[in-house]
């Protein structure tokens, strides 16, 4: 089993500077080599598998609010299947998860969501892509400060409140409203339900 994320930058053609290509790439290189692992292609298109079905949630949201941070948005679509053939570009690869995930990911801009998931399981997509829904309520409304707290928090999840305020520059009750007004805590709480729910479909 294995997981694989397809997503293309919101609106790029709008964007009067292509710097944003390059923060994609410095995103993306924190999950590995390209092109094995991920691959931008099209101008605006991207593609990365997570080897580990449990961390692909968390790997999406951590895309999202780094580029949220710099007041940009990603749409994404999650697979998660098996790898049939594994090639030496990612794009190149197949099985289900990268079908889940092409497929997924060409419905998602006429479904008007931003994040949706497919797996084998069509009980665990409703349940999750629900959840997921009702994230992106708030997730999509992150402001450039809250989606900072976010992706600087998944990054160091073992740190303290009064640790992660240096890393962001503010003091420590600066932290607090952040965190809040990011939803961080349910953020947590839906990761923690999703790799519950992809532990159970990996060993079934």
């Amino acid at each position: 089993m294995t997981s694989v994320i397809t997503g293309d930058i919101i609106d790029s053609r709008k964007q009067k500077s292509k710097d944003w290509v390059e923060s994609l790439k410095e995103i993306l290189a924190s999950f590995g080599e390209t092109p094995l692992q991920w691959e931008i292609y099209r101008g605006d298109e991207f593609q990365i598998e997570i080897k580990n079905p449990e961390e692909s949630l968390l790997a999406a949201l951590l895309i999202k609010a780094h580029l949220k941070a710099l007041k940009l948005d990603a749409r994404m679509s999650i697979g998660i299947g098996d790898k049939t053939h594994d090639a030496e570009k990612v794009s190149e690869s197949n099985g289900s998860a990268f079908i889940h995930s092409g497929e997924l990911f060409e419905t998602l801009k006429k479904l008007k969501v931003n994040l949706a998931l497919r797996t084998d399981d069509s009980a665990v997509d409703e349940k999750i892509n629900l959840m997921l829904q009702l994230a992106l309520t708030f997730i999509d409304n992150w402001s450039a400060q809250s989606a900072e707290f976010v992706a600087i928090a998944i990054e160091n999840p073992s740190l303290s409140q009064e640790e992660l305020a240096p890393k962001l520059g503010i003091k420590r009750a600066a932290v607090s409203r952040r965190q809040k007004r990011a939803q961080f805590d349910l953020i947590l709480s839906l990761n923690r339900y999703f790799r519950t729910q992809m532990n159970q479909l990996t060993t079934l």
